[in-house]
């Protein structure tokens, strides 16, 4: 039986790093993830809803948003299941997050404080452990503006053993990784703070409804990958009998029919949202 939460559900990630007084873990894990370029003393955690822009507009809802002594935002996301427009998605809140800085008036000019997104996926999606994008210049590869910053750490190319865990955010990663089949927390020793995480993440730790929540959210996660994994073996069988894209049309239809959404169809078939709207349920 597991000891310690899986941080990849939601409300375990949110108790990790998302509570008054847990902060500190937010804090160790941004200055490793950050270290040789800035180094952030304290952070104030932020509602972590945003209302739209605009009427009827869509509003944002982060995992995590906190503002740092320099006034500058970060926002981190944890990230469970495939999205195709991940990336669309990360530059949506980001830029959510520049707009509403805007202030009416002549004297306002444009003064932006930066926005960091640091976004952790439970799959593959760029191909390679860590992807930092910039605002850059194209041909010079200069950097143009410091003001929008984007991390993405994808969890299934970090395949570092304990013993090779060298960096503090080398040991974060490792940690936040093997949690749910760890015995204890590792690392203690170099890093007191995770004497901390240990007694956070232990799930003799939750409270009744925190339990219920994390149940729900594991019930959740589970049902959502039955669901491809059948869709995905139903298209295989149909796939074999008949044509690549007479078998994907039939695999829609199937799966609009046990009312699957379109996010879900288009990550298990790879059409378009487009194509698979214009495919009609006989």
């Amino acid at each position: 039986m597991a000891r310690f939460i899986n941080p990849t559900y939601d409300m375990a990630f949110k108790r990790i790093f998302g509570q008054e007084n847990s902060k500190d873990l937010l804090l160790d894990f941004l200055n490793d993830l950050l270290k040789g370029e800035k180094k952030i003393e304290s952070i104030r955690l932020l509602d972590k809803e945003r209302p739209p822009l605009y009427h009827k507009g869509r509003e944002g809802i982060y995992d995590i948003a906190c503002l740092t002594e320099e006034e500058e935002y970060i926002i981190v996301e944890m990230q469970n299941a495939f999205q195709e427009y991940f990336y669309g998605r990360a530059l949506y809140y980001l830029s959510q997050i520049i707009a509403n800085q805007g202030e009416q008036g002549a004297k306002w000019e444009f003064d932006v404080k930066a926005v960091y997104g640091i976004f952790f996926l439970n799959f593959e999606l760029g191909g390679k452990l860590r992807t930092d994008m910039i605002l850059s210049d194209r041909d010079t590869g200069e950097q143009i503006s410091d003001k929008l910053r984007f991390i993405f750490v994808e969890l299934p190319f970090f395949t570092k053993m304990k013993t090779e865990c060298i960096t503090g955010l080398d040991k974060w990663i490792y940690v936040l990784k093997n949690m749910e089949n760890l015995k204890e927390i590792p690392f203690k020793e170099e890093k007191p703070i995770f004497k901390k995480l240990e007694q956070i993440a232990d799930l003799a730790s939750l409270s009744r409804e925190e339990r219920r929540r994390y149940d729900a959210d594991l019930r959740a996660y589970r049902d959502h990958f039955a669901q491809i994994n059948s869709a995905k073996r139903l298209g295989e069988r149909i796939g074999e009998k008949k044509g690549r894209t007479e078998g994907k049309i039939e695999v829609v239809r199937n799966m609009k029919a046990k009312g699957l959404s379109v996010d879900m169809i288009a990550d298990i078939t790879g059409l378009s949202p487009a194509e698979i709207e214009k495919i009609q349920v006989q």
